[in-house]
């Protein structure tokens, strides 16, 4: 196990190299250049010429692309023009938000789509197997923020439509995740209320997730019911809760647990219109004002270690997998 972390970490160099590669690109292809998208239109050339020589960016390309890497291993991101804080402390603030709201989007979708899933394959063709399946188009086909937006207004009373707290609720933050925090802390009055403002968003981030992971688990579960193995097990008169989970649902998860592990990392990167939505206040919602404010610094430095966590996600997922399947620490 430890052989195929350390393998699986050294894969991760040179797709994290790769992106800074086209970021660094990207920030030296803005219109004017970075110093021109720092100051904004109204830069005179005189204050362009003043950034350049302060961020380094009269020097070689090799050595201006060398300096970007060390401030990344450092953690220096820079400055968010907007609020005139260093970005990677921006980042540590909001990013509890996202992740919070992200494994209220996974629960749901999890909890309801494998079982759901599951359910389809086995009743396959019953009004169960139908309803599944068209309600995961259903699901794919709304935008998420229209469907956030469907959610803030039939239900924002009972649970809530701003924010992560009740304006008014005092809380005390360890973690940065508020129904943890009120947990730690005892107030669970506090705990509650945060929990309560987490079903309109994270259902609303839910339904993409919930849709695929129903559809695959049902596929999957469909190809390994035809499989060998399952008739044997059935034939030998094997006690049908054995048949279920040590033959059909052990194997059938393969995929879908691969699925999950690639839906999380979008859902920490895709929660911009939700966030925005329900000014949940995480990093979603401050990169669209990044946008907007073209403040590039915090894209950059956001960007960078939304990949990070990305690919620290998949890793967890292959170690997932080879614990559900032991071939895959072989083949490894």
């Amino acid at each position: 196990m430890l052989r195929l972390v350390v393998r699986r970490l050294f894969q991760l160099i040179p797709t994290l190299l790769g992106l800074s590669v086209l970021l660094f690109i990207w920030l030296n292809r803005l219109p004017g250049g970075p110093a021109s998208a720092i100051l904004g239109e109204r830069a005179t050339e005189a204050d362009v010429a003043r950034i350049n020589r302060a961020l380094g960016l009269d020097q070689p390309l090799y050595v201006q692309y060398g300096r970007f890497l060390k401030r990344i291993f450092e953690l220096d991101l820079g400055t968010s023009t907007q609020t005139g804080q260093p970005v990677w402390d921006e980042f540590v603030l909001r990013f509890p938000a996202t992740v919070e709201l992200s494994i209220a989007a996974m629960v749901i979708a999890t909890a309801i789509g494998i079982p759901l899933g599951y359910l389809a394959a086995r009743k396959r063709g019953g009004w169960l197997d139908v309803a599944s399946v068209s309600s995961s188009l259903l699901g794919i086909c709304i935008p998420v923020f229209f469907l956030a937006q469907l959610l803030k207004s039939a239900f924002g009373e009972t649970f809530g439509t701003f924010g992560r707290l009740s304006s008014g609720m005092d809380a005390t933050s360890v973690t940065g995740l508020a129904v943890l925090d009120g947990l730690l802390t005892g107030e669970f009055d506090a705990s509650l209320d945060a929990l309560k403002h987490l079903v309109l968003p994270g259902i609303a981030l839910a339904s993409i997730p919930l849709a695929v992971i129903v559809r695959m688990t049902r596929a999957s579960v469909l190809e390994v019911l035809g499989e060998d193995y399952v008739r044997t097990a059935e034939s030998k008169g094997l006690e049908r809760k054995v048949v279920r989970g040590r033959h059909i649902l052990r194997n059938a998860l393969l995929p879908v647990v691969t699925t999950i592990g690639l839906l999380t990392g979008s859902l920490l990167s895709g929660a911009v219109l939700t966030e925005s939505v329900f000014g949940f206040g995480g990093i979603g919602e401050f990169i669209r004002k990044a946008i907007d404010a073209r403040d590039y610094p915090v894209l950059v430095g956001f960007i960078m270690f939304i990949a990070v966590v990305y690919v620290l996600i998949n890793l967890v997922v292959d170690l997932a997998y080879s614990v559900i399947d032991p071939r895959v620490r072989v083949d490894g």
